[in-house]
């Protein structure tokens, strides 16, 4: 009983995350050519080895990567990286439990039919 509510605590956080890195809408009011020059630096890419073990995230976690490195705009797409690399992490240790691990392939079916709808807004398809 404690497995499954450890479980359902990790996917609400993971949702929760996503959730708040959706990104603002602001209007630029300067109408002129912009001279400012950006020094941030592109965030460091996950490998794409790590896998989780189980099909059902790593095919999520796949999905969600590509359509996040190829439609979500620059300015915000490390916030989402974010969200990847907290779900391979959380999703990592509880794939090692043998006591979560069975209902893990679940979460990850869950978590990918509420990406899809959010990630709509970028025109991404998994």
């Amino acid at each position: 009983m404690q497995k499954r509510i450890l479980l359902t605590m990790c996917v609400a956080v993971a949702f929760l995350i996503v959730a708040c890195a959706q990104p603002e809408t602001s209007t630029n009011r300067n109408t002129g050519p912009s001279t400012a020059t950006s020094t941030s630096t592109p965030a460091a890419a996950a490998p794409s080895g790590d896998k989780i073990g189980i099909a059902e995230c790593d095919d999520f976690i796949a999905a969600y990567d590509a359509c996040v490195s190829n439609k979500v705009p620059e300015a915000v797409r490390a916030q989402y990286k974010a969200s990847i690399e907290q779900w391979r992490s959380s999703w990592k240790k509880l794939a090692e439990n043998p006591d979560t691990r069975g209902s893990l392939a679940a979460a990850c079916k869950q978590s990918a039919e509420q990406a899809r709808v959010q990630m709509k807004s970028f025109d991404c398809t998994f």
